[in-house]
């Protein structure tokens, strides 16, 4: 039989959950956010995962006047298929099966903080689809109501997104945050961002008085490519960080929706980030070391451009938990994946942990996704560890004018071999401008002195070319 074009099934993350007992074709389930389907010459139909959330089983498709003992043996395994509770689970909450839930969890011991391939929780399906019901039981089972997924969002982040203002206020009750992110405020007339502080970390006068201290060198920080640090609320619990208001939001979730950057766009990007990150690293007496630089800490302004945010966070709350000087804090599975590692080794570090973080983040705004997007964060890490570093997968004229070699410098396993961010800036510079430099042929008028030749010569009305 003629062999029919591929047909695409398109799920958006709100929808990667099908119900296990409707499969796409007689023969076979499907489970994942984005699949090709296709029929081949033999009656088989084979799946062709892109975007992975479940294994994928095949099955042979039966035919109706073909009755081998392969056939038999097919139909038996697609009998004896056991599928764990914890993945059922997932299913029922995209259906919104209450009973079902309280079924899975409670008689068959299903995990209601199971996580997919793609780090997503039923809590995290349950948001996208606004289900009220089903958040606030899998909350009463002791769901986790801050999970990140792959990409680095939340159940609140999800709920958010699709409007489900009944879930979002039913998560924010039960303390769930947004990652990465800040909260709305009014100060002074104007509209700000807010992020609060644990109370648990400022129990100690000495290190409430060197937070403050450390407060007062980031009021004087001025910059276009930097969040501009407002002040914070010290006298009264909750604390808080105030900062100016960017309602465009940030790299992450600007670069879910692109396949890749187009290479003058993510050069223009980089040199926001990079012109942001050499103003820290040069602050006097001592330089402003982010330590946690990743595409949800970079937000967008309203003309397009790019602003490092967050970049004190990291450094105050360790001064106020008392860590030892040139020692991280605890990171995160997703942040994990883009810091250096002798940072999370836990080793002597300086300002090129920063350089490592920008290679990673460069390279996405051109791949189009995270640096080994199939492992985990932690995973990550061991494969840094072992000089490993993220594929090119991009074609050879998105990486052009020496745009690889400088990732390749930026993320060198010897922060000494590093580049500056300085360093960085004239280098992206000059790739920016012969990439803004376009040769084409257009038509120009002769000088006037060259008219008057061409009378005399007979050559009236002619004209000339110029390169440009």
């Amino acid at each position: 039989m003629d062999t029919p074009g591929s047909v695409r099934f398109r799920f958006s993350r709100q929808s990667s959950y099908l119900p296990l007992d409707s499969p796409i074709t007689p023969g076979f389930y499907y489970s994942g956010s984005s699949a090709t389907v296709a029929e081949s010459e033999d009656s088989h139909f084979v799946v062709n995962r892109e975007v992975p959330v479940l294994e994928v089983i095949e099955f042979a498709d039966v035919s109706s006047d073909g009755g081998s003992a392969e056939t038999a043996a097919a139909e038996e395994e697609v009998d004896e298929l056991e599928i764990p509770a914890s993945v059922k689970l997932m299913y029922a909450a995209h259906e919104g099966d209450v009973e079902a839930i309280m079924e899975l969890v409670e008689e068959c011991g299903a995990d209601v903080n199971f996580r997919d391939i793609d780090q997503r929780t039923a809590l995290h399906v349950a948001a996208c689809q606004g289900y009220r019901d089903v958040v606030k039981l899998l909350i009463q089972f002791k769901a986790d109501v801050n999970p990140k997924d792959h990409w680095g969002s939340t159940p609140l982040a999800d709920a958010i997104y699709y409007k489900n203002h009944e879930v979002v206020k039913l998560l924010e009750d039960h303390g769930a945050e947004l990652p990465g992110t800040f909260l709305k405020a009014s100060w002074r007339g104007i509209e700000v961002a807010v992020k609060k502080l644990g109370d648990e970390v400022f129990t100690d006068e000495e290190k409430l008085r060197a937070f403050r201290d450390e407060l007062a060198l980031l009021q004087r920080i001025r910059h276009p490519n930097v969040v501009q640090f407002l002040g914070a609320v010290t006298q009264s619990t909750p604390m808080m960080i105030v900062t100016e208001l960017l309602p465009k939001g940030d790299l992450c979730e600007y670069l879910l929706d692109k396949d890749g950057l187009k290479p003058r766009t993510a050069v223009r990007y980089a040199l926001d980030i990079a012109r942001g990150m050499s103003y820290l690293h040069e602050i006097k007496p001592h330089p402003v070391i982010h330590c946690d630089l990743e595409p949800s800490n970079i937000l967008r302004d309203d003309s397009g451009h790019l602003k490092v945010a967050d970049f004190g966070v990291s450094k105050l709350l360790k001064v106020s938990q008392g860590a030892e000087e040139n020692r991280p804090v605890l990171y995160d599975d997703s942040s994990c994946r883009y810091i250096a590692p002798e940072l999370y080794r836990n080793e002597d570090y300086n300002t090129k942990v920063d350089v490592f973080s920008f290679a990673l983040i460069f390279q996405e705004m051109i791949e189009g996704c995270p640096a080994f997007s199939s492992k985990e964060g932690k995973e990550a890490q061991r494969a840094y560890s072992q000089h490993k570093r993220p594929p090119f997968k991009a074609s050879g004229k998105s990486y052009t004018h020496g745009l690889r070699e400088l990732i390749e410098e930026c993320w060198n396993g010897d922060p000494v071999k590093r580049p500056t961010f300085r360093q960085i800036i004239l280098r992206l510079d000059h790739i920016h401008n012969r990439l803004g430099r376009k040769k084409r042929w257009i038509k120009v008028r002769p000088l006037k002195c060259f008219q008057r030749n061409e009378s005399s010569l007979g050559s009236h009305g002619s004209s000339s070319y110029a390169r440009r």
